[in-house]
């Protein structure tokens, strides 16, 4: 990322998040509310380091010199397999300098000017749900929203608040089930049952999304739920101390579930190269919360865009040296 939009950053997050040259959670641990994670912070420190103990195996011995980047989910082309995550709370978690319809807007418009699509988040705040859904009808709905975990009634009516302000598909981050943010505003939310998750999905006609999937059984109860995407999650480290990082269960994931559901994965990725290890390792495409905050934050939807940017770069480029013509061609061969 340009170092003009860090500094600016760094100076707007007002000591929220202070933009360390590695975002990996380890100066920010226990900062919830912040922009760290919980407790020791190993959650989060976790995601990025089981990133990091892939690597990948350099081909240059083949023809391929323009890859294919691009992929398409609930029939959206997109430019990279990258969303904007949903992360919501700008005076709860960010330093409070920008609204949340400042901070919103430059993310929407900075990913659709860069050919992929944000997912808008809801939180403690029940303005900021209204606040993000109406700067997505704005833009045609051009966007997924995701719901916290609240009683059925109230994931229900806000899906039909997201439908109403055109948004292609919803869910809920049912990790946030533990999230301190909501429990010091005395939010009532919990885990779900198999029939809860039922009930939420059967009363939408749109793609449903369940985020906060980090086991084998559990991703198998989503797909007889009958999701049509998960999103295997740990919430940024944000609500449970010590689990392992994304990259380390999704492959056994992907095994069971692949062609069932969109498998779709976040946590410690920030290169393009990252993209590719998780597409490698089973996903259908990634989310990318932390880098889209200090990008807006450190330079509003233009800052968005030229990170958006670096990622294709820097995924075409990685595609390039393992010898991988299309997302279909990166698989765990191109991994040690």
């Amino acid at each position: 990322m340009d170092k003009e939009i860090l500094t600016k950053a760094r100076e707007n997050l007002r000591g929220s998040c202070r933009v360390c040259r590695v975002c990996d959670g380890r100066v920010c641990a226990g900062e919830v509310p912040g922009m760290g994670g919980k407790g020791t912070g190993q959650s989060f420190t976790e995601n990025v380091e089981a990133l990091k103990r892939y690597k990948l195996n350099m081909r240059v011995l083949h023809d391929c010199s323009d890859p294919d980047t691009s992929t398409e989910i609930f029939g959206r082309e997109m430019d990279i397999p990258v969303f904007a995550a949903p992360v919501a709370g700008t005076t709860l978690n960010m330093g409070g300098k920008f609204t949340e319809e400042e901070y919103i807007s430059w993310v929407i418009d900075g990913c659709l000017k860069s050919g992929i699509y944000p997912m808008v988040g809801d939180t403690a705040v029940d303005s900021f749900l209204i606040t993000n859904l109406n700067e997505l009808e704005k833009v045609d709905g051009n966007g997924i929203a995701i719901i916290k975990p609240w009683k059925n009634e109230e994931v229900i009516k806000k899906i039909n608040m997201a439908k109403d302000a055109g948004a292609y598909a919803v869910g809920m981050d049912i990790d946030a089930a533990g999230l301190i943010t909501l429990a010091l505003h005395g939010k009532p939310v919990g885990p779900k049952s198999l029939e809860d998750i039922k009930e939420i999905v059967e009363s939408t006609d749109l793609p449903f999304i369940l985020k906060g999937v980090m086991t084998v059984d559990e991703a198998e109860l989503a797909v007889k739920a009958g999701v049509d995407a998960i999103v295997v999650s740990n919430h940024g480290g944000r609500v449970l101390d010590h689990t392992p990082g994304t990259a380390d269960v999704l492959p056994e994931i992907a095994k069971k579930v692949k062609g069932k559901v969109k498998i779709l994965v976040d946590g410690g990725v920030r290169s393009g190269a990252d993209v590719l290890k998780m597409i490698a390792l089973g996903a259908d495409a990634v989310l990318i919360g932390r880098p889209f905050v200090t990008a807006s934050f450190g330079g509003q939807s233009q800052g968005v865009a030229s990170y958006i940017n670096t990622i294709k770069d820097d995924l075409k480029s990685a595609m390039i040296l393992t010898g991988c013509r299309s997302l279909e061609d990166c698989n765990m061969d191109i991994l040690r």
